[in-house]
C-alpha cells in the first residue's frame, strides 16, 4: 500500500514523539536500567518469523504472570524517511511493567525492535512495524513466544497489559487463546481505522484490528486506561471498540488526568494497576472533555 505524508506525518506521532532513534547501545543500556533494580532478566524469546527481546522476573513457577507487551515504537525519523529501527527510545510499557510488583512479570519487545531479526538473522522487513505491525504473522509470533513461557515455567494463565499499539497486540491474543484472565490497555490503539479516521490518514488492511476480535472478549475483565491529554488516541477509539464488545459486562474504563500518549503512565501506574478488574453491569462511553487539551498545557507537556 502506498502511503500518504499524512500517514507518514501521523506514524511519527504513533512512534512516541521520539524524534530521531538514539543509538542501539542506549537504548539496550535504557532497557537494561530499567529491568536489573527490580530482577528482571534478559531473555530472547524465538517465534516463528522474529525473535522477541523480553524480560522476566519467574519467582513462582506454575504461578499466572502479567505479560506487559510494548508500543509501536519509532517508526519514522522524518515525514518521508522510513527509521531503520523501530527501537522505543521510551520503552513506556517496561517502565510499566518495572513497577509492578506481583512475583511472575514479563515484558515483551515488539517484532524487530532491538535489532532482533527476521528469521533470526539482522535484517527485518520494514513492513512489520508499519502497515504489517499487527498482521496475521505477527500475532502467531505472539502466541509461540506466549507458548514457550507456559511451557518454560509452567504458567497456567496470563494476565495482559499492552501499551499503544502493543494494546492491540494484547486484544487480539486475549481473543484467540483459552489461557488469558484479565485485559489491561494503556493509551491503547483499539480501532485502528478509527485513530486513522480521526487523523486523516490512510488505514492499512494488510493488519487485523482488535475491532474484529472484540466479541471474542466480552466475558475476559479488563479495564482501559485513556490519558485525558491523549490526542493519538481520544476516547473515541475506546468508545468504537466498546461498541463491538457486545454486552460490555467486562468492559472498564478509566479517563486518567494527567496523562498524554507518552507521559503520566509510570507515574500512577501503581495506582492504576491496583484498580478493580471485573465483570459487572455495562459501561457507560468515556466521555471526552477537550478543555485540558487547550492552551500551552498541552503543548508543554508533550515537548
Amino acid at each position: 500500500m502506498t502511503f500518504s505524508r499524512s500517514l507518514l506525518a501521523f506514524s511519527m506521532v504513533t512512534a512516541l514523539l521520539a524524534g530521531c532513534s538514539s543509538h542501539p547501545v542506549m537504548q539496550e543500556d535504557t532497557v537494561k536500567r530499567t529491568a536489573a533494580p527490580v530482577f528482571m532478566n534478559a531473555r530472547n524469546i524465538p517465534g516463528n518469523l522474529f525473535m522477541i527481546e523480553a524480560r522476566e522476573r519467574i519467582y513462582n513457577k506454575y504461578q499466572p504472570a502479567t505479560i506487559y507487551i510494548e508500543g509501536d515504537g519509532v517508526a519514522y525519523l522524518t515525514e518521508t524517511k522510513t527509521s531503520n529501527d523501530p527501537t522505543p527510545d521510551d520503552p513506556v510499557a517496561l517502565r510499566l511493567a518495572a513497577q509492578d510488583s506481583t512475583p511472575n512479570v514479563i515484558w515483551l519487545a515488539r517484532p524487530c525492535q532491538y535489532n532482533k531479526g527476521w528469521r533470526n538473522g539482522k535484517t527485518c522487513p520494514t513492513e512489520f512495524w508499519t502497515t504489517k505491525r499487527f498482521s496475521p504473522e505477527v500475532i502467531e509470533n505472539y502466541n509461540i513466544v506466549l507458548d514457550n513461557i507456559r511451557d518454560t515455567y509452567g504458567i497456567p494463565s496470563f494476565e495482559l497489559v499492552g501499551y499503544d499499539g502493543g494494546a492491540a497486540i494484547a486484544t487480539i491474543l486475549a481473543a484467540q487463546r483459552k489461557d488469558i484472565t484479565s485485559l489491561r490497555t494503556v493509551a491503547g490503539n483499539l480501532d485502528p481505522k478509527t485513530t486513522s479516521a480521526l487523523h486523516n490518514v490512510a488505514y492499512s488492511e494488510e493488519s487485523l484490528s482488535p475491532i474484529d476480535f472484540a466479541p471474542g472478549v466480552v466475558d475476559i475483565p479488563q479495564r482501559h486506561f485513556l490519558g485525558k491529554l491523549d490526542r493519538t488516541t481520544p476516547p473515541a477509539v475506546y468508545n468504537s471498540f466498546a461498541q463491538n464488545v457486545g454486552n460490555g459486562h467486562c468492559l472498564n474504563a478509566t479517563m486518567v488526568d494527567n496523562a498524554d500518549h507518552t507521559l503520566g503512565w509510570v507515574e500512577q501506574w501503581t495506582v492504576l494497576r491496583s484498580m478493580p478488574i471485573d465483570c459487572a453491569a455495562p459501561p457507560e462511553p468515556v466521555q471526552f472533555d477537550p478543555t485540558p487539551l487547550d492552551g500551552d498545557k498541552y503543548q508543554t507537556r508533550k515537548k
